[in-house]
């Protein structure tokens, strides 16, 4: 069963921006309020990176490489969390998805998310 679903990746231009949306459809308000969630992309031939992680409480970290440029949010209301990504490079070109996780803080660990999305596709042409 799909419980995350990610959105609003598309081709862009190399400093544009684009916002990520992830919308968890099963967790009910109160599991995703309590949720760790993260952001992961993939590039071809490549391993999966970490991109960012938000705690329950609003606790961020990003990977170095996005830092300066993406933004991660959510809103509990939504069962939603963002990815704001700004000044968009090439190398930024990946399928994206988000992981939701039931530990207690971030972490950018992808053994502690269980729950994954089917990814959306970012492409940035340089």
């Amino acid at each position: 069963q799909v419980t995350l679903e990610e959105s609003g990746g598309g081709l862009v231009q190399a400093g544009d921006s684009l916002r990520l949306l992830c919308k968890d459809i099963v967790a009910s308000g109160h599991t995703f309020g309590r949720s760790t969630m993260g952001w992961f992309r993939q590039a071809p031939a490549k391993e999966r990176e970490f991109v960012a992680t938000i705690s329950k409480s609003g606790r961020t970290y990003l990977n170095d490489s996005v830092r300066r440029r993406f933004t991660i949010s959510r809103d509990n209301s939504k069962n939603t969390v963002y990815l704001d990504m700004n000044n968009l490079r090439a190398e930024d070109t990946a399928v994206y998805s988000c992981a939701r996780s039931d530990y207690e803080d971030i972490t950018v660990l992808e053994k502690y998310y269980a729950y994954w999305g089917q990814g959306t596709q970012v492409t940035v042409a340089s």
